[in-house]
Parts: structure tokens; C-alpha cells; sequence
């Protein structure tokens, strides 16, 4: 009976922690099965160097926002150390001279920035502000509530569908253009509307692009931007994001400790090959190693081509949906580079000894929509960006915990490569692509490269072959227009129910994925706990 649970959980990712523990919450006998040797998936906190195992680095994921404080509450995340130290400003030093800093916080300072560039935009800055606010009242909400199956003619399904439209009875005809103009323009086009100075509008758009396989000229990249920019880390600022103590590996250490606490069980270096499915009911899961393990409740976290195309016989389900998973695009380009620096960046436009404001926030290498958009054009033509751009965060300027000795860290998430680079490890030119952004930022910052004393770079291949993002892709599948609420991952079963009696799908790949927010692995356990059904035998003991 060792092997027998009331539910699994596959993949011991931040969603995989989350949804083991409110599934043992509940009192279910709850199993997590971990492929890797540590927990977290791409919200981890590793040691990359072995001549410097004291350093340790945010390695994929490197920032915090979006998660709900019901799942920080509910899972007693605090008490179990979750902690995020507020970011400081965003902060553009220009290789032709000058710099943008933004003050999420402080809107006279940012107006003083923003006017040394353009005064109309600094006029037009609280009204771009107030306007996404308006935005965030109407799709925040969303992120938190299961989509309905759109289209079906069940009752079910039709109460769904017509308790969400009565919750946004308050929406106007100029809302709904908002929103129906924010789903389908290009962030570009989007922030010609609002702003002129090139240097402002690259700041903007950088939310645009990240972790996708788009430019900043894509249709759908305006959303990308509302799905980054909605969220708070506590302190009640619209978009703000903050650094976890010990790194993203601290918030899935979180996860996990509450998990145990309520009873759950973790194992770790346990990959499954495949599920147990009988009569279109799911029954647990065979270990490579040929152990099963019996469950009739199975939360699986995996990228949805993983989940559904590997561990089960396309037999078991419908034509259509395989059809749809297959079609389910996860594209990326993207690339981590993770620096040990012996010192703080000195720019020539803020010279500064030791550490500064600017230092403390996100120190960006995108000057201009045009200059991200060319980065991409680069990687759409199948050469790697010849001068990429670069989300870049020091997180080791208010998390001390991570350099002990004084040393810091540099996190800089970049793109683009071609789509293509998942299929092989392309290291000599992946270290090309990171000696052209380290001499961009050499520029702005001489003495930064000098500086450097370690460095790693994590590529779309490591990151489908360590991690499970097939295509590199951070989000588990891209944030597309035709990828989104409903339509994640497929028709008909963005409810996080599959079409396997007692399989759930929680992964980054449902909706609200995408960031460290737990959402899907919460939903999923909501899910099979609301069906009384699997559930039938769970009981607290």
C-alpha cells in the first residue's frame, strides 16, 4: 500500500508545489513525483560554478509578481519563509549619452526623467498609468477565474458563461474597445498612440516581448505587456515586482515546506514514463524505473506536450484535442546569462561608487523599439540576434543572501535566437551571443566586463533538456492571442480538467500561466477537490 495515494502530483515546479498542497490541505494522501534532484523547475536557485559553490544564482526565472495573496495566505507561505524585497527602477543607460530612470513609486522623479526627453510624454505618463489601471480592474480579476467552456451547449457550461458576463456588466463600450485593442495591436502601435521619444517607448515595450517569439511590431505583444503589468508584491503598485529572498528557489523552498506541513510527501529523481489510464480513467503513473504508483487523482504540471503526448496513448484521447496539442505552439529564442561580478556596473551617464538607486530596480539593454525589433528580426531569419537585448535585474543589491562574500550577481534575460535552437546545444555561438550583449552593456558601463568573474549561459536546448520548457519557452506555450483564457491549451478543457477522468492539468501552459504565480496549480487542485467524485475518498485523518 506504500504506493498507493488519493493523488499524484507530477513535477515538483512552483505549480506542482502549490497544488500538492492545498490537494493535502484538504487531507488527500498527496504524492509529488520530481524528475530532477531539487525542486522549483524554472523557479530554482542554483550553484552554477563549482570553483565558487558559495555563489548562487536565480538561474531561469529571476523576478516575482502576480501571485494572489489567497495562495500566500491560504499555504502560510510567510511563515515558511517567502519574503520579496520591492524592486527599484527601472533604469536605460544610452550608448549615444544619457539615461532613463523610472520611479514606479515616486511620480515626481519619474516626471523629471521623462521630460528630459520628451515633456509631452511626461505629461501623458499618469494618464498611460491611470488608463492601465482601468485595464488591470477588468483582467486582473480574470487571471483568477476558470475560464468557461465558450461554445458548449451544456447547462454547466452556459451558467458558466453567463455568471462571467454578468461580472463584467459594469464594462462600457469604451472598455471594451480598450481591452479588444489591447488583445490585438503590437506593443509598438500601442505606445505610438500614447507616446514620441524613442527612449521612452523602448522602455515600455520591453514587457511586450519578454520570454516571447514576437517583436515589439507583433500583433498580440500589446497584451503581453497588460499580462506583466498587472500584480503587485504587496506594497499596492500596479505592475510592481519584487526579488524573493534566496532567489527564486526561496519561493518553491516556500511551496514546499508548506506542502509538508500539510502532508505531503515529495520525491525527487522520480521521472514518469508514462500514466496508468484504463476506460478513459486515469490511475496513476509508472516511474522509468518501472514502479507504479496507483492514485485516482493525478495533477499533472508538465508542459501540456509532455503531459498529454508523451505519458499517454494518443488512443485514450480525442482526435481533436491531440490535434490540438500538437499545434500547440511554444516557441522562444530566448537566452539566461547569469554573471558573478566583482563590482557594481559604474555607468558613465549616473557614475556612482559602489551601490546606487539605479543599481537596485531592472538595468534594461533595450534603447528603442527599433533596436528590440531588429533583435528579433535577426532570430526570425535564423541568425542570433547580432546586438540582443537584455531584461536585466542585480537581485544581490537587496538579497544579500545570495553573495556572502561581497561578489554580485547579474541576471540578464535576453533575446533573441532562433526558434530552432532547442534541437541542439549550439555552445560556441551561444558564447558569441553573450560576448556581443556584455560589450553592449560595456559601453554604457566601461569596466563591466572586466568586472565579470564567472559567467552562465542557459540556452533554449539546457533549457528543454534540464528543465522540460520544450522550445525554451518559459511560459510552457506562448502567450498568443489564439493561446489564451479559453483557448489554453486547447478548446473545451481550460477548466484544468483534461479529457482523462481524475487527470488535472496545472502547468504554466493553462490559463493565467506564465510568471511565478501559482495560479494553475491552485486552480488544478480546485478542480479535482470541486469533483466529488475523485475526490469521494479523501478525508482529514
Amino acid at each position: 500500500m506504500s504506493n498507493t495515494y488519493d493523488a499524484i502530483v507530477i513535477g515538483g515546479g512552483h505549480n506542482g508545489l502549490v497544488s500538492a498542497a492545498y490537494l493535502a490541505r484538504s487531507g488527500a494522501r498527496t504524492l509529488v513525483l520530481e524528475s530532477r534532484a531539487s525542486l522549483g523547475g524554472a523557479a530554482t536557485t542554483e550553484s552554477p560554478w563549482e570553483d565558487a559553490p558559495h555563489l548562487r544564482v536565480t538561474r531561469l526565472s529571476y523576478v516575482m509578481s502576480l501571485m494572489p495573496p489567497t495562495i500566500i495566505r491560504e499555504l502560510e507561505l510567510d511563515r515558511h519563509g517567502y519574503k520579496v524585497h520591492p524592486m527599484g527602477p527601472y533604469y536605460q543607460a544610452f550608448p549615444e549619452g544619457g539615461s532613463l530612470t523610472i520611479y514606479e513609486d515616486d511620480p515626481a522623479r519619474t516626471y523629471e526623467e521623462l521630460a528630459k526627453w520628451s515633456k509631452k510624454d511626461a505629461e501623458a505618463w499618469p494618464k498611460w498609468n491611470a488608463w492601465l489601471e482601468g485595464i488591470a480592474e477588468v483582467m486582473g480579476p480574470l487571471l483568477t477565474q476558470v475560464p468557461p467552456n465558450i461554445g458548449s451547449k451544456r447547462p454547466s457550461d452556459l451558467l458558466e458563461l453567463a455568471k462571467l458576463v454578468w461580472s463584467q456588466r459594469g464594462i462600457n463600450v469604451r472598455t471594451t474597445a480598450d481591452i479588444t485593442r489591447l488583445l490585438t495591436m503590437s506593443i509598438a502601435d500601442l505606445l505610438d498612440d500614447w507616446f514620441e521619444s524613442p527612449q521612452i517607448k523602448g522602455a515600455l515595450a520591453v514587457n511586450g516581448v519578454i520570454g516571447t517569439w514576437a517583436g515589439p511590431c507583433e500583433p498580440g505583444t500589446a497584451y503581453v505587456m497588460a499580462h506583466h503589468s498587472i500584480g503587485d508584491v504587496g506594497d499596492g503598485q500596479l505592475g510592481s515586482w519584487g526579488f524573493p529572498e534566496g532567489g527564486m528557489g526561496g519561493v518553491s523552498a516556500a511551496i514546499a515546506k508548506s506542502a509538508r506541513s500539510f502532508g505531503a510527501e515529495i520525491r525527487t529523481n522520480a521521472r514518469v514514463a508514462r500514466l496508468l489510464v484504463r476506460n478513459g480513467r486515469v490511475q496513476g503513473a509508472v516511474l522509468e524505473n518501472g514502479d507504479e504508483i496507483h492514485a485516482p487523482v493525478v495533477v499533472s504540471t508538465l508542459h501540456p506536450k509532455t503531459a498529454f503526448l508523451d505519458h499517454i496513448p494518443r488512443t485514450e484521447l480525442p482526435e481533436e484535442f491531440v490535434r490540438d496539442i500538437e499545434h500547440y505552439k511554444t516557441r522562444s529564442g530566448v537566452v539566461k546569462i547569469n554573471l558573478a561580478i566583482a563590482e557594481l556596473p559604474n555607468f558613465t551617464a549616473n557614475p556612482s561608487k559602489g551601490q546606487a538607486e539605479h543599481h537596485t530596480g531592472s538595468v534594461e539593454m533595450a534603447p528603442t523599439v527599433e533596436f528590440i525589433e531588429a533583435a528579433f528580426q535577426d532570430a526570425r531569419t535564423g541568425r542570433p540576434a547580432l546586438l540582443p537585448f537584455s531584461d536585466g535585474v542585480i537581485p544581490t543589491t537587496l538579497d544579500k543572501t545570495l553573495n556572502p562574500d561581497g561578489t554580485h550577481i547579474m541576471s540578464l534575460f535576453t533575446q533573441w535566437v532562433p526558434a530552432d535552437w532547442h534541437e541542439a546545444p549550439h555552445t560556441e555561438e551561444l558564447d558569441a551571443y553573450a560576448d556581443r550583449l556584455i560589450d553592449l552593456y560595456d559601453q554604457v558601463a566601461p569596466g563591466f566586463k572586466a568586472s565579470i568573474t564567472h559567467r552562465d549561459i542557459v540556452g533554449p536546448y539546457e533549457m528543454e533538456q534540464e528543465y522540460g520548457l520544450l522550445g525554451g519557452n518559459i511560459f510552457h506555450g506562448e502567450l498568443s492571442l489564439e493561446q489564451l483564457f479559453h483557448m489554453r491549451p486547447a478548446p473545451g478543457y481550460a477548466d484544468y480538467r483534461t479529457p482523462i477522468a481524475g487527470l488535472y492539468n496545472g502547468s504554466s501552459g493553462t490559463h493565467a500561466g506564465g510568471g511565478v504565480c501559482g495560479i494553475p496549480g491552485w486552480q488544478a487542485a480546485r478542480a479535482a477537490l470541486a469533483d466529488k467524485r475523485g475526490l469521494k475518498r479523501f478525508r482529514r485523518t
